[in-house]
Formats: structure tokens, C-alpha cells, sequence
């Protein structure tokens, strides 16, 4: 039988890192991705029948779970892969559940992120990301594509009401976290 304590530590040993920073998008990362399982129930109890197309958010998983192993090898792109995995998936979710299901919403704690997760340095990284950023939105707003499984209105303001409330958890957690990271950063002088 596994041990509920080891699994949390070895988790806790697997975002640990030492910048601050890093150590932020570590747990981000992994919160995304202990949440994600749980967006197909999210979606099934508050909007209703999906068809199963939320199951496919699941792509994305691999990729936010990679960023603490990519924070070891290069911090700045391990970084970098947790704003990019998010806008990615974000792209993704607009296109399964079309635009009036409110997941483009989710583009602004991907720039909150892109925002902060970088230093003063590093400017051509947090450009970068927030240029992918905002191009994303910007495609997704212009494209015209049907959503993979049509919702009715009364489902689509439930879609909305679910993610507006899923981006400010996010988006909140993102601000503290990188607040009390770049602090830190102060503190110690780098």
C-alpha cells in the first residue's frame, strides 16, 4: 500500500527548488495539475453533459507537470514553460468550448504569471511570453470555428460563472505567491 506521506513528500521534494521564483512556478505547476483531473467533474456538475471533450484538457498535463523538472536543468525556461503551457492550454479549452464558455479568461493569470515569474534581466523572456500571450488571445478571438460540443445558454453561463471564479483562485494564488517570492529576492539582494 502506498504511503499518503511519501507521496506528499516526494511531491514537496519535487517542486522544491531554490529560487524563489522557480520554486513559485513549481507549485503553481503542480496545483494545475492536480486540479486538471478534476475539471471534467467541475464541468459535469456545474455546466452538465460535455460529451467528454473536457477530458482532452488533459493534453496539457504532461507539460505543466514537466516544469519543475525543466526549473533544475534551466531555471528562465522551466519558468517560461509554465505561462506557455497555460496560454497553450487556454488555446486548446477556447476551441473545445468556444468562446462563450468564459476560458479565455484564463489568458490573464497566464499574463499575471508571464508578468512575474521572471527578473528584472530576464525582460526579453517576460516579453516573449506575454506576446504569446496576448497573439493567442487575439487568434482565438478572431477565429470562428464551432466549439467541439455546443452548450445552450443557460450551460454557457454556468461554464462562465465556473471559470470566472477558477481565474481569480489563480490569479490570486499567482499574486501572492510571486509577491512573497520577490520579497524574498529583495531581501537577500538579488
Amino acid at each position: 500500500m502506498v504511503d499518503p506521506r511519501a507521496v506528499w513528500r516526494w511531491i514537496a521534494e519535487y517542486a522544491r527548488a531554490d529560487d524563489p521564483l522557480s520554486a513559485v512556478c513549481n507549485t503553481l505547476a503542480l496545483v494545475v495539475v492536480g486540479n486538471q483531473p478534476f475539471y471534467p467533474l467541475y464541468v459535469w456538475w456545474f455546466v452538465g453533459d460535455d460529451g467528454y471533450v473536457s477530458f482532452l484538457t488533459f493534453l496539457s498535463t504532461p507539460f505543466f507537470a514537466a516544469v519543475p523538472a525543466l526549473t533544475r536543468r534551466w531555471s528562465t525556461a522551466g519558468r517560461a514553460l509554465l505561462p506557455l503551457a497555460g496560454i497553450a492550454n487556454t488555446f486548446m479549452c477556447a476551441r473545445i468550448f468556444g468562446a462563450a464558455s468564459g476560458v479565455e479568461a484564463f489568458y490573464a493569470p497566464c499574463l499575471v504569471i508571464s508578468a512575474l515569474c521572471f527578473r528584472g534581466g530576464e525582460k526579453a523572456w517576460m516579453l516573449a511570453t506575454i506576446g504569446a500571450g496576448l497573439l493567442a488571445f487575439t487568434v482565438s478571438r478572431a477565429m470562428t470555428a464551432a466549439p467541439l460540443h455546443d452548450f445552450t445558454a443557460a450551460q454557457y453561463v454556468c461554464f462562465v460563472s465556473m471559470n470566472t471564479w477558477s481565474v481569480a483562485m489563480l490569479t490570486i494564488l499567482a499574486a501572492y505567491k510571486f509577491g512573497v517570492a520577490h520579497q524574498s529576492l529583495e531581501h537577500d539582494g538579488r
